[in-house]
């Protein structure tokens, strides 16, 4: 389903990079879906996977000729992130900068996500 309201933005970088990696996949690709899940010394971790088209019950957001499925159970820890794509002289990345963010390791590969209150979610879609 095509959400009323962004769960998540991109960041031009973002959708540039979502861009060349799905003309660069071996086989045709509707988008990207993204998600989290439990693992890791700060609690979460963000997913991110090819995906061939939504599955039920998902949201689908279209930013900057992206098109991006967001997992139904992430919606809350992601509610308003923006998806960035960053590049320094040791790593190229993807950067979640997610306000319902409240730590992260040390190492950058897992966070600590408070979902959104479903207030703001309401507010959100109103």
């Amino acid at each position: 389903m095509t959400s009323r309201f962004k769960v998540m933005s991109l960041t031009d970088a973002a959708a540039d990079r979502i861009k060349a990696i799905i003309a660069d996949a071996d086989r045709p690709i509707a988008g990207l879906r993204v998600g989290v899940k439990n693992g890791g010394c700060a609690g979460m971790s963000y997913t991110m996977e090819y995906a061939d088209g939504a599955k039920s019950g998902e949201d689908t957001i279209e930013d900057k000729g992206v098109t991006v499925f967001i997992d139904p159970k992430a919606v809350l820890f992601l509610l308003g992130t923006e998806m960035d794509f960053q590049t320094t002289k040791l790593a190229s990345q993807f950067v979640f900068n997610n306000p319902n963010q409240t730590s992260a390791c040390g190492c950058g590969e897992s966070v600590a996500i408070t979902p959104a209150n479903p207030e703001a979610l309401r507010a959100a879609v109103a």
